[in-house]
């Protein structure tokens, strides 16, 4: 079978959206100190009564720079029905993960197994598997409304400040409608998640939310010129001609 470059693209941005998202929700159950990574001491925040603040994250920020970088670039060549598909399939698939991860939890360890792990301090590896990946329901619903809500948002705010910059000026379009999904990822995956399936006070949701937004809002900044390269890349794997017929043809699925 013969795939046009249009295909080919659409396949492979797609395939590294949709898996960068499914191993983003995965990684996330480790949480990691962005500041003692970097090799400096831990910030001490004070906002909204709670102190002692820092960017303590979860590991799946590593990767959904790479998500944001491709629901742009999907935005200005396909438009909002290719987001909106490729947003609906890993949503799919990302429940269909934890269904699976839920089975295999389930499933009856072998009596050896369970034990196998003492020399890497692990005692009970079934324990350890479960406490890893078994998610509580509310905050995998938390991260999947949050998801789809912050990546139709973004598609429609891409395409506004789109249509008031034009082609020119993709950082505007790309950072802009980044910096609100994100603000408003930030704050319903923690409001479903430990606001209503917790015992979270309001107050503790927008100060953790608070802090997880100001680390996405550098990260979209940080990561712009590489969405460029990304950019320019592909303009010459498609022609000049091809990917302005694209971009063209992604806005007026908005008109």
């Amino acid at each position: 079978m013969t795939l046009d470059k249009k295909t080919k693209l659409f396949i492979i941005l797609g395939s590294f959206f949709v898996t960068n998202a499914i191993v983003a929700e995965f990684i996330g159950a480790k949480i990691f100190s962005f500041e003692k990574t970097l090799g400096f001491n831990p910030f001490d925040i004070n906002i909204l009564g709670f102190e002692h603040l820092s960017f303590e994250l979860t590991c799946g920020v590593i990767l959904w720079p790479v998500v944001f970088i491709m629901t742009d670039i999907i935005n200005e060549y396909y438009g909002k029905k290719g987001v909106k598909l490729l947003s609906y399939i890993t949503a799919g698939m990302i429940a269909y993960a934890f269904i699976m991860v839920f089975l295999a939890i389930r499933v009856t360890p072998a009596g050896w197994w369970t034990g196998s792990g003492g020399e890497k301090g692990v005692a009970d590896m079934q324990a350890a598997y479960s406490a890893v990946f078994g998610q509580g329901l509310w905050i995998i619903i938390g991260s999947l409304v949050a998801f789809l809500v912050g990546q139709i948002a973004d598609v429609y705010v891409f395409h506004y400040l789109r249509e008031k910059s034009g082609e020119k000026m993709l950082w505007l379009r790309s950072t802009g409608s980044t910096l609100v999904s994100q603000f408003i990822d930030s704050f319903v995956v923690l409001f479903i998640a430990f606001y209503i399936g917790s015992d979270w006070s309001i107050q503790k949701v927008l100060a953790i939310g608070i802090m997880n937004y100001i680390y996405k809002f550098c990260i979209a900044i940080v990561i712009t010129p590489f969405l460029y390269i990304l950019h320019n890349a592909i303009d010459k794997y498609l022609g000049r001609e091809l990917a302005h017929n694209m971009m063209n043809e992604a806005e007026k699925q908005y008109d």
